[in-house]
């Protein structure tokens, strides 16, 4: 049923936003570090283990695929409102960080392609 991809993708939601709060916290910050990010992270990791042990049906998995296309997006628009100008402010280090973020995720993409490439031949 696609109301389980739902369901899947809200507890991915729901526990990244929490593990960013407590990492906010465990910094000293009084804000939400990289939760949207844990999330979609969580999200790929639970998606890729409940197809690898047969747990997903095919109605979930187009359910959890129409959701996981519509959250990037949705990341993204939450993301360009953000405040650069108080982040820069804040330092070098956002800039510094955002910067091996960035190439951090460019360095990954070969990986998730041979994993996507692996996934499609078996």
């Amino acid at each position: 049923m696609k109301i389980y991809g739902v369901a899947l993708l809200a507890f991915c939601y729901l526990l990244g936003k929490y593990l960013g709060g407590l990492l906010g916290s465990l910094l000293g910050i009084n804000a939400d570090v990289g939760g949207v990010g844990f999330a979609m992270l969580l999200l790929i990791l639970l998606n890729a283990w409940l197809k690898r042990k047969g747990f997903l049906e095919e109605e979930t998995e187009k359910g959890l695929l129409f959701w996981s296309s519509m959250y990037i997006p949705v990341v993204v628009a939450m993301a360009s409102v953000l405040n650069v100008k108080g982040a820069l402010s804040g330092g070098w280090a956002a800039v510094v960080i955002g910067v091996v973020v960035t190439f951090g995720s460019f360095a990954l993409v070969p990986v998730i392609s041979k994993v996507g490439l692996k996934n499609k031949k078996a």
